[in-house]
């Protein structure tokens, strides 16, 4: 099979998304598949190809255009026209050919794509826009896809949610990240559930078993009676930060010598503000690289995953995987990734605006956790297994192939 994997400079590339193409070209490296991974709008200067480990990797520049912006549909339309004009030149071997596409806005692509080759077109799910500002609210989500006159908001919201239905139509066939994805995909978006597979992501172990845990902790300047309660993510409301300030400040009163580390890049002032009076408690560290990140899961007591909506949840696998107890919310794909006797889950609380989170009861849970570190190194045993059976990255890498595969033994 020859295999085309679409990735965008953007800020999904340094995140899930990134992340997602990663691992799947390292857990596909060993097979007989081709692979090139296609870099499109990049910061390159100009079109390039290189060779990595196996991996083929195409680079194109943004399009440079003074009389078009670089969001609107007449550029995207000519761009990846041209891009296919310049596939149509290059690529040699067109046998079982699959063009896997990972952002929503591709919908013009898998049909320029389709009318070019004889091809298979797979679109993943990795979010939704609409998930940013109604999060896990499904009435509220289909209220205003049906208002009659919707506002400015309710306007973006519509047509962000028609692009990703267009760009899911015009694949083959669309991998989900989650049953609960899968169910939105079928039931809003109007896919038909045959062209649906849901195929949980996986990471690669990195777990360090040589790494001394005191020693970590002298690196970091932690002492070793201190209590390290973890958040890592992006500092977006989304992340559901708030609700984890709100309820470590309740934590603080009855377990002071702990402190909240929150690793990530985002509007750090907005939580300042509303952390004034435990600021001394609370660490930013800004985004780190993965080796940094996986020191504080090595370090870190309690993980916290508070996600207001999730397609799926890679932190909480991270944290599973390094044996760290971890407390999540019980919503959309992160509520099929934690089980329910590898982490403990908190629900949210659907409002007919909002989605919120009993802080009173996050802050019990995490209590418990802090004060039973017995109970808390078995979750983190169980937790760690779960990820072996289910995220690993043979287990992922052998059900994409054998997802790959069936695209053609459909014909």
């Amino acid at each position: 099979m020859n295999l085309y994997i679409f990735n965008e400079k953007r800020r999904g590339a340094v995140f899930g998304i990134g992340t997602y193409i990663r691992e799947l070209t390292y857990a596909l490296k060993n097979s007989e598949i081709n692979i090139c991974v296609v870099n499109l709008t990049s910061d390159k200067p100009q079109i390039q190809s290189e060779e990595i480990d196996g991996i083929r990797y195409w680079h194109f520049p943004a399009p440079i255009n003074e009389q078009l912006t670089a969001d609107s549909p007449k550029q995207q339309e000519l761009y990846f026209r041209n891009i296919v004009y310049l596939f149509q030149l290059h690529i040699q071997d067109k046998k079982d050919l699959i063009f896997h596409l990972n952002y929503y806005e591709s919908g013009q692509l898998a049909e320029e794509l389709k009318n070019a080759f004889e091809c298979k077109i797979v679109a993943v799910a990795h979010f939704c826009g609409w998930g940013f500002t109604v999060f896990d609210n499904l009435p509220r989500l289909r209220y205003l896809l049906n208002e009659e006159k919707p506002d400015c908001d309710s306007e973006k919201l519509k047509k962000s949610f028609e692009q990703e239905k267009y760009c899911y139509s015009k694949a083959d066939h669309v991998i989900c990240l989650s049953k609960y994805m899968k169910e939105i995909l079928c039931q809003d978006y109007g896919i038909d559930i045959k062209k649906t597979s849901v195929i949980p992501n996986g990471i690669l172990d990195m777990t360090d078993t040589k790494s001394n845990r005191k020693l970590l902790r002298k690196k970091w300047m932690i002492s070793s009676e201190e209590k390290i309660i973890l958040f890592a993510g992006r500092i977006d409301k989304i992340k559901g930060l708030s609700f984890l300030i709100q309820a470590f400040r309740t934590v603080l009163r009855k377990f002071p010598n702990c402190r909240l580390m929150i690793a990530g890049s985002g509007n750090y002032d907005m939580y300042f503000q509303n952390s004034n009076d435990i600021c001394t408690k609370m660490t930013f560290t800004g985004l780190l690289e993965k080796k940094q990140l996986y020191e504080l899961y090595k370090i870190a007591d309690v993980g916290v995953v508070l996600s207001l909506f999730e397609p799926f949840g890679y932190v909480a696998v991270e944290m599973m995987m390094h044996k760290l107890p971890i407390v999540v919310t019980a919503t959309s794909g992160l509520n099929e990734v934690v089980d329910e006797v590898s982490g403990i889950k908190i629900p949210v609380t659907v409002l007919p605006d909002s989605v919120e989170i009993n802080t009173t009861l996050l802050a019990k849970k995490i209590l418990y956790l802090l004060q039973n570190p017995i109970e808390a190194k078995c979750l983190g045993e169980i937790a760690r297994k779960r990820y072996l059976k289910e995220y690993s990255s043979p287990v992922f890498g052998n059900k994409m192939i054998s997802f790959y595969r069936s695209l053609f033994l459909i014909d």
